[in-house]
């Protein structure tokens, strides 16, 4: 669905994303763990058109083909597909939970662009906002202010968000960062039913998570991909254990 060729980000003297080929498939919920200052959300942000590669190429699945989005700015790289969460929580802080979502259908449908219509008479679009609030369990909190949430809940609506425009891939920033653990089961839940019908790359520290939840692994250490495979052989790649796992040993997710 998503492949980089070559793909690098330079920053003055600094590689920030180092010369990465990386495909992720239709089906598959792919994990991208590293360091901080590996790169991750570089990538992530050179994926999305929030920035320009210094080298390489972006490109997205059409049909049998690949087309080339590598110049394309995030609400072009949007409509042709790709969602994303952040690893702060982007909301509008006063608007209802519903509103958040249904502006996002409405955003990624070429009738909200149409000037001079009520916005009531979008009822398609309240009609997807409220599928996804009961997809993100979330519809009883549908008329609260966004900002009332809790912090757990506003990830959820995050990923609610991402999920409006029905996107060909997700890419998810960190969703359990700052939730509490009685929240994390609920998180993950979530990130396993999106992967069912979309194709999912996941930011996450958290390695029970990475391991119960991926398909596969890709590890960036100093913007380059050092390990890339299930995540058994990676938690027991030599390398990946020096630049980041440091001795890790599989605990499992409730």
């Amino acid at each position: 669905m998503l492949r980089t060729r070559d793909l690098t980000r330079r920053f003055g003297g600094l590689v920030a994303v180092d010369h990465v080929d990386f495909e992720l498939g239709g089906d598959e919920l792919c994990s991208l763990i590293g360091p901080n200052g590996a790169g991750k959300t570089t990538f992530f942000n050179l994926l999305t058109g929030t920035l320009a590669p210094s080298e390489g190429a972006v490109e997205l699945r059409d049909g049998d083909g690949w087309r080339d989005v590598t110049d394309a700015d995030p609400a072009r790289t949007a409509r042709l597909g790709v969602h994303r969460s952040y690893q702060i929580t982007n909301v509008f802080p006063t608007t209802s939970v519903l509103e958040n979502v249904r502006v996002a259908a409405q955003a990624g449908d070429d009738t909200g662009r149409r000037l001079h219509r009520n916005v009531t008479a979008f009822d398609e679009h309240y009609e997807a906002a409220w599928a996804i609030l009961e997809r993100v369990d979330l519809a009883d909190q549908a008329h609260e202010a966004a900002q009332n949430l809790s912090h757990g809940a506003a990830r959820q609506l995050e990923v609610g968000i991402a999920l409006a425009g029905d996107p060909d891939v997700l890419l998810l920033d960190e969703p359990n960062a700052g939730v509490s653990s009685e929240s994390v089961d609920r998180i993950v839940d979530l990130i396993e039913d999106v992967a069912t019908d979309h194709a999912v790359l996941l930011v996450e520290h958290n390695m029970d998570i990475v391991m119960h939840v991926s398909d596969r692994v890709v590890v960036l250490d100093r913007g380059e991909v050092i390990a890339d495979g299930p995540p058994s052989a990676v938690r027991d790649d030599e390398d990946v254990q020096q630049a980041y796992l440091g001795g890790y040993e599989r605990e499992g997710v409730a």
